[in-house]
């Protein structure tokens, strides 16, 4: 027992993937079913959904996990259920801290702003509505059966999507989504407007890639969650949906099926790369080689990517339009899961191999695919690998690996099923290893290890905010808690959950809920972090309602398509003789 939880209830989840042997390519001949929607999705039993195995209906079998019958145990202000357990005090102090952070528009709650921290001197743009800050507060309310206000941002940034959007004269594409919008009200008319970020404000000027993924996510979570398949259904949603597919679905010159990205276009916002390495000479190669950061592959956005695509299959209509995306995306899933579980992931064994590898081979016969050197290895790798565990490693491409552990795409993986079950226990067989490095005295390290000095220098171009084990160089980041509780109960160890949540309960409240922690251990409160930093508010809240009623996984976890075990092996046209 667990905080008054049966234990046994959640160790049920880690069996759900044999429930049933799904294939996303059935899906092409699957009926739709139609579901009478004058009735409240609480009214409906489970075997009405899951009738005709159409995963169209709130993602057929492991609906039962995200019903909605079940809310929050926790006596929260608009929370009306029985409070059988007792809560820490922290919970209603978090949640009174963000319901300060709603942002109304023309009366209607639309989201949370990214912080509500009064001592700070600059606002910048912590004033406005993040998409991928909102995720985590948009799940605690979800959690805690209160939709309305993620149903007005689902259809606010929907409405933003549509804007012409122009950074100096080049026009981005029809599908991208904003990083963030704003309420700006006029005293005079008496009128609310928006205004929407698509990355010409932004450090760097770089448009939001993960926006859109979050979106889609949240989407399917919002359904899961009330059974409301009006929204999902909508015209507007749907366009919405494949405007944002086409863009990361179009084909170019990529022989990879992970997605190409750029510096700062996700949660790590600022420059973690150089291109100019090699000037430096050839002592420092091995830095070109071994820290590509997020340029290039980066692990977090390969996962929300996979993710999105799962949840997109569930939710797009098998019209014309429909199954044109549908057919791209199972080929796609099917390619990109290949590809991460075979050439990201890294264990004890595998770095054996890496560390042997012969370079320059040629051919398709060659094992050293990405011509990667061997001493490009950096040395902290060798004591950091325990002989049992195992991660996705940062980054991937021609004669590049970046060997660092990334927090957000670890977890993610092991949410979407991107990782395997062995793979996912693997995961989780790490963090325990090596738990001293990774959570600390705070969780939970959003990258690992940090990188110093002419490492940090040459990579990051002297960033004065990405200092040694600062802020996205080796920080500590409280909003991860959700992320590690909801892969530690579908991995069946909600033990580690508690035992990070507890940590953080010890400082969180009495630091003011700040943005992030720096320090190995992360023991210090970043030297520029925000405090009352929204999204570790709302980890928080969402770790705790996850832990405390475990049906709430189901809103944003994935069962393993066994499918994509066995994906269709064709020879390449360029073998032929």
């Amino acid at each position: 027992m667990v905080g008054g939880m049966d234990l046994r209830k959640v160790d049920s989840l880690a069996s759900i993937a044999e429930a049933e042997d799904l294939d996303f390519s059935r899906l092409l001949d699957r009926p739709r079913l139609k579901i009478e929607r004058k009735r409240s999705f609480d009214e409906r039993s489970v075997s009405e959904l899951t009738v005709s195995g159409n995963l169209r209906q709130v993602d057929s079998y492991d609906s039962m996990y995200s019903l909605g019958t079940m809310r929050s145990v926790l006596d929260t202000p608009g929370s009306s259920a029985p409070n059988p357990f007792d809560p820490h005090p922290m919970v209603a102090e978090a949640w009174e801290a963000l319901r300060r952070t709603i942002v109304f528009f023309r009366g209607q709650p639309v989201g949370t702003i990214a912080a509500y921290d009064h001592a700070s001197e600059e606002v910048l743009n912590y004033d406005q509505v993040f998409v991928r800050d909102f995720f985590p507060s948009a799940l605690a309310f979800l959690m805690n059966g209160e939709p309305e206000i993620v149903k007005n941002f689902l259809v606010k940034t929907l409405h933003l999507q549509g804007w012409e959007k122009r950074i100096d004269r080049f026009k981005l594409g029809e599908g991208v989504m904003p990083a963030s919008f704003k309420v700006k009200h006029d005293p005079t008319r008496q009128t609310d407007n928006l205004i929407a970020d698509f990355g010409e404000s932004a450090i760097g000027r770089v448009a939001p890639i993960d926006s859109g993924f979050w979106w889609i996510i949240l989407l399917r979570a919002y359904t899961k969650s009330t059974g409301d398949l009006a929204l999902a259904d909508s015209a507007e949603c749907q366009k919405g949906m494949r405007l944002i597919l086409a863009l990361c679905l179009s084909e170019g010159f990529d022989t990879f099926p992970t997605l190409l990205c750029t510096d700062g276009c996700s949660m790590i916002d600022r420059r973690m790369v150089s291109s100019s390495t090699l000037c430096w000479g050839t002592h420092y190669l091995w830095n070109e080689q071994t820290l590509q950061g997020i340029y290039g592959y980066p692990i977090e956005i390969q996962a929300l990517f996979f993710m999105a695509l799962r949840c997109a299959l569930t939710m797009l209509k098998q019209d014309t339009e429909g199954k044109e995306f549908i057919d791209r995306i199972v080929k796609r899933l099917h390619a990109l899961s290949y590809h991460i579980r075979n050439y990201f992931w890294l264990d004890f064994q595998q770095l054996n191999v890496i560390y042997r590898y012969k370079t320059e081979e040629y051919s398709h016969t060659a094992v050293n695919k990405f011509n990667v050197i061997p001493d490009s290895i950096p040395d902290w790798i060798f004591d950091f690998m325990p002989t049992r565990g195992g991660y996705f490693i940062g980054n991937v491409s021609p004669a590049r690996m970046d060997f660092r552990w990334f927090s957000l795409g670890n977890c993610l993986a092991i949410l979407s099923s991107l990782a395997t079950p062995e793979q996912s226990a693997a995961i989780m067989d790490l963090l325990e290893a090596r738990w001293e490095e990774l959570v600390g005295e705070m969780p939970l390290k959003v990258a690992y290890p940090a990188l110093e000095s002419h490492e940090w220098r040459i990579v990051t171009g002297c960033d004065p905010k990405n200092t040694r084990w600062s802020y996205h160089n080796g920080g500590t980041w409280p909003v991860t808690l959700w992320l590690l509780t909801a892969a530690c109960i579908k991995t069946g160890r909600p033990q580690i959950a508690r035992r990070a949540i507890d940590l953080a309960e010890n400082r969180l409240s009495k630091d003011s809920w700040p943005e992030y922690y720096d320090g190995k251990l992360g023991r210090y409160i970043g030297k520029q972090a925000r405090k009352f930093q929204t999204w570790s508010i709302a980890g928080y809240l969402v770790a705790k309602m996850m832990l405390e009623d475990p049906s709430h996984l189901g809103m944003i976890s994935l069962e393993e398509d066994k499918a994509m075990m066995r994906p269709p092996i064709k020879r390449s046209a360029s073998w032929t003789i």
